[in-house]
């Protein structure tokens, strides 16, 4: 499909992270900090916002793509998105809305960039007993332990169906969703510091090759910088997500708010 001629891609939100232990995706807490409801996490309107690059690129983008993409405000459960698309600079301009707002704007390419060595993100152990999250336990500099996930077919599955992705390609050639690859990245922060209430609100992602149902992806993360802006506490974690312990999948630069400012 030529950039020119992209159409609109609407989906249903839908919120995977109800039981999660990140509460602001239940409707009871995130409105203590002045939300409508729960909020749906951050990586699955990635995943919306991924559609029309795989539309546009195919299979390439999962090879080689890149995209740089951030959340302005919530997108909840149950509402229609709409995700448009404008050709910029040889790649596309991406916005997000549901309910007449924009929630999410992203920058998509393909590009041909070199993955990180794998020896300069070593493997660690998660630990025993999590530590609160704060200026320590994420401080800048510090390797945090290695999360492992098999990528199995009832995974693919239940992934696939969460987003409601359309596309036949995932299913056809038994490839894992960028924005499952992504949800991972999560974890990495959410397997390692204990979390109160906290918000995905962005991240920078080149892909190096593609991963596929059947592998076992890792993420190794380091903590590039802690932070404080507008009363919030954030943190960027520099991420390698890695098949089967011997292949560059993503690198990613993923930044969350870790501590929110106390709801008024």
């Amino acid at each position: 499909m030529q950039v020119g001629t992209l159409p609109r891609y609407e989906v249903e939100a839908q919120n995977l992270s109800r039981a999660s232990e990140n509460r602001i995706h239940d409707d009871a807490v995130a409105k203590q900090f002045g939300f409508t409801g729960a909020l749906v996490p951050g990586v699955e309107v990635y995943a919306y916002a991924c559609h029309l690059p795989v539309e546009v690129w195919g299979r390439e983008w999962l090879e080689r793509g890149a995209i740089d993409c951030r959340f302005a405000k919530p997108v909840y459960d149950a509402r229609p998105v709409h995700v448009t698309a404008e050709p910029e600079g040889g790649g596309l301009a991406l916005g997000v809305a549901s309910d007449g707002v924009f929630c999410a704007i992203a920058k998509a390419r393909l590009a041909n960039a070199d993955a990180p060595s794998l020896e300069a993100y070593p493997a660690m152990p998660l630990p025993a007993d999590r530590e609160p999250a704060d200026e320590s336990s994420l401080a800048p500099g510090k390797m945090l332990g290695t999360v492992t996930r098999d990528m199995s077919e009832q995974d693919a599955q239940w992934y696939l169906d969460g987003v409601r992705e359309r596309d036949p390609l995932y299913r056809n050639e038994r490839l894992v969703h960028p924005g499952r690859i992504l949800r991972l990245c999560n974890n990495a922060l959410m397997d390692n510091v204990l979390l109160g209430p906290w918000i995905h609100v962005g991240s920078k992602v080149q892909h190096s090759s593609i991963a596929r149902i059947g592998e076992t992806l890792s993420v190794r993360a380091r903590v590039a910088a802690n932070y404080e802006k507008k009363g919030h506490r954030f943190v960027d974690l520099d991420t390698l997500v890695i098949a089967n312990g011997a292949r560059a999948v993503a690198h990613v630069l993923h930044t969350a708010i870790y501590r929110l400012r106390p709801p008024n």
